[in-house]
């Protein structure tokens, strides 16, 4: 099929997503501390406490969203659909159950749908953000979804 994909570019500037479960926020914020002079060059977002906490406790600026449970990871998906969010970092609790489990879920699909890089850990974050990727432009392919919609609706 023609035109199936279709290329998309990350640029040399990141727009990030920072985003933890509440046992995983101190991790988290020594993570930015200990990877700031690198962050400070990318655009960066988050949720709620995460956020807050992210520019208090390291200097960084980073747009908030609201806390994952009260939305805020449906907002950084949906960032990530419109093509604002294109990397995420994501020190989930794999221990402890999330009243917003679904909602955990859903951005960890549609980062996959959209072929964002996404950490889930510490080593995983780390492995990304010391890339030969992280200072350049890194194209992409994803699903050409205007034509899968316009096939979609000729054939109903």
């Amino acid at each position: 099929m023609e035109n199936e994909y279709i290329k998309f570019t990350i640029g040399e500037k990141k727009d990030i997503a920072l985003i933890a479960h509440d046992n995983e926020k101190p991790k988290l914020i020594e993570w930015c501390k200990e990877n700031y002079d690198i962050l400070k060059k990318h655009n960066l977002y988050g949720t709620g406490t995460t956020a807050r906490l992210i520019a208090d406790k390291t200097g960084l600026t980073i747009k908030g969203y609201n806390s994952g449970p009260l939305g805020g990871d449906q907002q950084i998906g949906a960032k990530i659909v419109e093509g604002v969010i294109n990397f995420v970092v994501f020190f989930s609790d794999p221990l402890t159950a999330q009243p917003h489990d679904p909602d955990v879920k859903a951005l960890m699909r549609i980062s996959q749908v959209y072929d964002i890089p996404m950490a889930v850990s510490k080593a995983t974050a780390d492995f990304m953000i010391h890339s030969e990727f992280m200072d350049k432009e890194y194209v992409h392919e994803v699903i050409n979804f205007k034509k899968n919609i316009q096939e979609r609706a000729e054939s109903m």
